[in-house]
């Protein structure tokens, strides 16, 4: 079992209020340094919250750091793929153009930037210029780690959302933004960043929120059969987050996993109806976030499915 989940069970079951990101991002770099691996920092990072907001914000960090390792502990990171059109490759319209020195230019506008009115390190995916784009009309995608402040960067503050209103999102406008070469992260934008955070992030972002639940059904001397529960689905998750997640198998297992989280959420409401608080008021304007991306979520299990049958169906017939 995850050092982490062990001591969620012996911990005291007790979480500093926290209102703004502010103030929660001055506890969590402090996670980093006992968390063995992102599952661990999520667990930890939702265990310690408040709320679902800092639970998600936990997630959301952990997952960054599972996708590029080297981010540093005192950076808070934004993933910067949406744009007015989408998040789609085909919608991608902001554009990377090499340069003279090596280096590289960034053009283009961004929204819903989680955490990015507060970040320090911007991850942006952009298409690659002038190459032409791929013959099925996707772009070649990159991804650029831009600092804050840089030059030709303008961060503004969108509208709070009306689940998890306490994190922050950004539109971004970036306008001749000028790059050194080592900005560019390796690989492609799309197939090694883009595509495998989608998985990350559901897995850790899940292990950090009900991990939050543990600690509130722990404080609340919740039934323990609904603890029981709750550790059992956060060790699978625990197990899942370190894994390829662009494996089949992987994607089919965390499916099922998410449809166990979603059944404690449902559990959860009557307890939090019960205990008629503050806490309980703002898990019932944020529960509509585990409703985010279900669609996607069902398009990538049906997709893994196709993946093991055709796997399957091309493995050779066992001998007599």
């Amino acid at each position: 079992m995850n050092p982490a989940l062990i001591q969620a069970l012996h911990a005291a079951p007790q979480a500093r209020a926290v209102d703004d990101v502010a103030a929660w991002w001055q506890g969590w770099p402090g996670l980093l340094h006992g968390a063995a691996d992102t599952a661990a920092l999520a667990l930890a990072g939702g265990f310690a919250a408040d709320r679902v907001a800092w639970a998600f914000a936990s997630g959301y960090q952990a997952a960054l750091r599972a996708l590029v390792p080297d981010l540093p502990g005192e950076a808070m990171a934004a993933f910067c793929v949406t744009e007015a059109e989408g998040n789609r490759p085909r919608d991608i319209r902001s554009r990377i153009t090499p340069l003279a020195d090596g280096g590289w230019q960034l053009d283009g506008a961004k929204r819903w930037a989680t955490l990015g009115p507060a970040g320090s390190v911007l991850l942006v995916a952009a298409a690659l210029a002038p190459a032409a784009d791929a013959a099925d009309g996707r772009p070649q995608l990159r991804v650029l780690r831009v600092p804050v402040p840089t030059a030709g960067l303008q961060v503004e503050a969108m509208p709070p959302a009306r689940f998890v209103p306490e994190v922050p999102h950004a539109a971004l406008r970036m306008a001749a933004v000028r790059l050194p070469a080592a900005a560019m992260l390796p690989g492609d934008g799309y197939e090694r960043y883009v595509k495998p955070f989608r998985t990350l992030e559901d897995s850790h972002v899940t292990l950090a929120v009900l991990a939050y639940l543990l600690r509130e059904a722990r404080a609340r001397a919740w039934p323990e059969a609904y603890r029981e529960q709750l550790v059992a689905v956060l060790a699978l998750l625990a197990d899942l987050a370190g894994r390829d997640p662009q494996a089949a198998a992987g994607h089919v297992a965390l499916a099922g996993a998410l449809q166990l989280a979603h059944g404690l959420y449902a559990q959860a409401q009557p307890l939090w109806a019960a205990a008629g608080c503050a806490a309980a008021q703002r898990w019932q304007r944020d529960a509509a976030l585990f409703a985010v991306a279900g669609t996607a979520r069902q398009l990538r299990a049906a997709s893994a499915w196709r993946r093991l049958a055709d796997g399957l169906s091309a493995a050779p017939a066992p001998s007599a």
